[in-house]
């Protein structure tokens, strides 16, 4: 398999090495009294012990180089959706409730304009979670931010915070072979992979409207917003349905699903269909099925895993919310593995 990615500018590997070095030193932290931290390792977020029975579940992310097209092009108006949506998806995968996050804007100048904009979009994204934006953080850094083009550049990320009774987080242990994946589509490529999607999209234009897109431009496609599960995620946590796992499908592509069970692996007989971005993705970058699948949600932007003989009511309730969700596979005992049968495609862990 060629490694598209890393000729693009961005070597996983590396970065997972990297990240596993900062973690080791985290890790023995002392903070001189008993820890809080609930064991979740490799999940979505991490949950602090507030009382005998309350967690704090928290997360932070920001919206990646999606932000140069938003520059190019002028569109700042949905960045701050994605912002939002990178956190409290991934707060609700450990059955939490989202309920606030703090935003942290760094810019290359201040431009009242431009901040109105984004904040436009974090408005809209949070009240598609039904969160609350309490404060945040602006700095004007010109000598780290450079835009495309300067003077506007900026970054965005946030950090969400959400409750969980403690006795009801989604570890992952409950998973066993034979158990429904019922996939919920995704609107396109959300916040990730992008340093890979522009590498290939970008030569063709921003303004190009490819046969591809049936109409859209590159740049309507690159700046499609993230997906806000919350609502659909908290209705189906809320039902009578005993919910086993919740799979938030990012960077990484469906490797995710690996993160909800060290024990498990994941068949996907009948996967969602990708949208049409990746059909010119694809073409245009000569990238092979397997480091698709690897990189990029390929149309499935959130998961549940459920007993099979909950799946279809579980995906009526996440379709309720977002049209076309439905089971796409199932739990099996092949440790560290996805597999997509009809895609040739097999992923393992790192």
């Amino acid at each position: 398999m060629t490694d598209a990615y890393a000729a693009a500018g961005v070597d996983t590997r590396q970065s997972d090495a990297a990240v596993g070095a900062l973690v080791k030193v985290l890790a023995a932290i002392d903070p001189g009294r008993p820890g809080r931290t609930v064991d979740l390792p490799g999940h979505y977020a991490s949950v602090l012990r507030v009382t005998d029975t309350l967690g704090i579940a928290i997360a932070t992310d920001g919206v990646g180089s999606k932000l140069v097209v938003a520059e190019r092009t002028g569109r700042l108006d949905t960045v701050g959706i994605d912002c939002v949506a990178m956190n409290v998806n991934d707060i609700v995968c450990v059955g939490a409730e989202p309920i606030a996050l703090v935003d942290y804007l760094a810019v290359e100048q201040a431009d009242p304009r431009a901040l109105e904009v984004i904040g436009r979009g974090l408005k809209a994204g949070a009240e598609q979670a039904g969160v609350e934006i309490p404060g945040g953080e602006l700095a004007v850094l010109p000598e780290l931010i450079r835009g495309h083009p300067s003077p506007h550049g900026f970054d965005l990320c946030a950090t969400a915070i959400g409750t969980v009774e403690l006795d009801a987080i989604l570890t992952g242990h409950a998973l066993a072979p034979g158990d429904a994946v019922v996939g919920v589509p995704s609107s396109g490529l959300h916040s990730n992979g992008y340093t890979l999607a522009r590498h290939i999209l970008e030569p063709l234009g921003l303004e190009t409207r490819p046969p591809e897109l049936h109409g859209a431009s590159v740049a309507d496609a690159l700046l499609e917003p993230t997906v806000v599960y919350v609502r659909a995620a908290l209705e189906l946590l809320r039902s009578e349905i005993p919910v086993h796992g919740l799979a938030h499908i990012t960077g990484g592509g469906l490797r995710n699903l690996l993160r909800l069970g060290t024990g498990a692996g994941f068949r996907l007989d009948d996967p969602l269909a990708p949208p049409p971005v990746y059909d010119l993705i694809a073409r245009h970058g000569e990238v092979p099925a397997a480091e698709l699948y690897e990189v990029f949600n390929m149309g499935c932007g959130f998961a549940a895993v459920v007993p099979p003989e909950h799946a279809e009511r579980a995906g009526a309730i996440l379709a309720a919310h977002h049209p076309g969700a439905r089971a796409v596979g199932e739990v099996t005992d092949r440790a560290g593995t996805v597999e997509l049968p009809g895609r040739g495609v097999t992923i393992s862990g790192r």
